[in-house]
C-alpha cells in the first residue's frame, strides 16, 4: 500500500535511486552557498551602479523559474519593471539600458544561449548565473558579465535555491527588493525547519508532504495561488508534478483563477468521493480521475482575494472537489515563497515514489532535444 511505503526508510530510498528527496532537502545549504559564491562573485558591487532600465531574465525550466520568483520576491514596489523571457529573441526595446539576467543550471541550454549572445551584441548590462566552464560563461566572460556559478551534481528543477538566491541578493544590491543577508539566511533556516518536517523517516502522519501526496496521488491537480507571490508557487509546483511526478497539474492565481478555471467544478472532473467497488467499464466511469484544489495562501493577500479563496473552497467541497489548503511560513516575501515552493517540491517527489515513478529521469525531455539537435 501507498503509505506503507511512505513510512519505509528504506524502501523509499530503494525507489529513488537518483536520490531526488536528498536533493530536495539540501535546500538550505543551496541558499547559504549561493549566498557565499555572491560574495566572491562581487554581487555586491552593483550596489554602487546606477539602477538599469528594466530587467529581463533568461531561462527555460527548471533554471527559468529563478526570474520568476526574483519578480515574485520584488513585488509590486519594484521601482523597475522585471521581465522574464522563456524562449528565443531578445525583444527589440531590449539594450544598453537594461540589464539581462541569463540563467541556466547546465551552462548549455539553447534559448539561453542564443539570446545571451544577442544581449552580448547589443551591449546589455549583464549578470549570468549557471555552470562553470560551460558555454554560458564563455559567453558571460565575452559580455563582462558578473557571473556566479552553480554546483553541479543534481537536476536543474532540483537546485532551485542555487539558481534563485543570486537574483535575490543581486535585487536587493540594485534596490529592485528588500532582503538582507539577514532575510536570507532566515530562509536557510526555514528550509532546515520545512525539511525536518518533511524528511523521509517522519510519519506520514505528522509530514505534511506525505499527507498531501497521498491525497494528490491519482488525482488531476488545480494549483492556486492567492497571491502574486503564491501564484509562482503554484506554477512551480505544477511544474514539479509534470517532471518529478510525470502528472498533469494545472495552475492558477486567484482573482483570474476565478473567472475560468473554477468553472471546472461543475464539470466531469469534479463529483463525489470516488467508488472503489466501481466498474471502470461502466458507463459513469466511476473510477474516473477527479479535481483536487490546492490552495496556496499567502500571508498577505488582497482583502477580497482572501475572501475569493475562502468562497472557491467552499464551492469546491460542495461539488465533492477535494480541497487542501496550505499557507505560507515567514516574514519576508522570499521566506515565504520558498516555503510554498519547498512543500511542493517535498509533495511531488513523494507523489512519485507512492506512484512508483522514479522522480529523477525526464527521457521524454532528453529525447525532444536530440531529435531537435538532428
Amino acid at each position: 500500500m501507498a503509505d506503507d511505503l511512505l513510512d519505509d526508510p528504506a524502501g523509499l530510498d530503494a525507489a529513488d535511486p537518483s536520490g531526488m528527496l536528498r536533493a530536495v532537502a539540501s535546500s538550505a545549504g543551496q541558499v547559504r552557498e549561493a549566498a557565499a559564491l555572491c560574495v566572491e562573485a562581487g554581487v555586491g558591487r552593483l550596489a554602487s551602479e546606477d539602477l538599469p532600465r528594466s530587467v529581463v531574465v533568461l531561462g527555460m525550466g527548471g533554471s527559468g523559474v529563478a526570474g520568476d520568483i526574483l519578480v515574485a520576491v520584488a513585488g509590486a514596489t519594484c521601482p523597475v519593471p522585471i521581465v522574464t523571457h522563456k524562449g528565443f529573441g531578445l525583444p527589440i526595446w531590449v539594450g544598453a539600458a537594461d540589464l539581462v539576467i541569463a540563467v541556466s543550471f547546465s551552462g548549455t541550454t539553447e534559448e539561453t544561449l542564443a539570446t545571451l549572445d544577442e544581449a552580448v551584441r547589443r551591449g546589455c548590462r549583464l549578470l549570468v548565473v549557471g555552470a562553470a566552464g560551460s558555454p554560458l560563461e564563455m559567453l558571460a566572460t565575452r559580455g563582462r558579465a558578473l557571473f556566479v556559478p552553480v554546483t553541479q551534481g543534481r537536476q536543474p528543477r532540483a537546485s532551485v535555491f542555487a539558481l534563485s538566491t543570486p537574483l535575490v541578493i543581486a535585487g536587493d544590491a540594485l534596490g529592485l527588493l528588500s532582503c538582507s543577508a539577514e532575510e536570507v539566511e532566515a530562509t536557510a533556516v526555514l528550509l532546515e525547519q520545512l525539511a525536518s518536517r518533511n524528511r523521509p523517516t517522519a510519519e506520514t502522519v505528522l509530514n505534511p508532504g506525505k499527507t498531501l501526496a497521498l491525497g494528490l496521488s491519482g488525482m488531476l491537480p488545480a494549483i492556486w495561488g492567492s497571491s502574486p507571490l503564491a501564484g509562482v508557487a503554484a506554477y512551480r509546483f505544477a511544474c514539479q508534478l509534470n517532471e518529478n511526478s510525470k502528472t498533469p497539474a494545472i495552475w492558477g492565481v486567484l482573482p483570474e483563477a476565478g473567472h475560468n478555471q473554477i468553472v471546472a467544478f461543475d464539470g466531469p472532473f469534479a463529483g463525489g468521493p470516488r467508488d472503489i467497488f466501481a466498474d471502470p467499464f461502466e458507463g459513469d466511469a466511476g473510477d474516473r480521475t477527479r479535481l483536487h484544489l490546492v490552495l496556496l495562501r499567502d500571508t498577505e493577500e488582497h482583502p477580497a482575494v482572501a475572501r475569493r479563496a475562502t468562497v472557491a473552497r467552499d464551492l469546491a467541497r460542495s461539488r465533492g472537489v477535494d480541497v487542501s489548503e496550505l499557507v505560507a511560513e515567514g516574514l519576508s516575501p522570499f521566506q515565504r515563497l520558498a516555503s510554498l515552493v519547498a512543500l511542493g517540491d517535498w509533495t511531488s517527489t513523494y507523489v512519485a515514489l507512492v506512484e512508483g515513478t522514479d522522480p529523477t529521469p525526464v527521457d521524454v525531455i532528453t529525447e525532444l532535444k536530440a531529435a531537435v539537435g538532428r
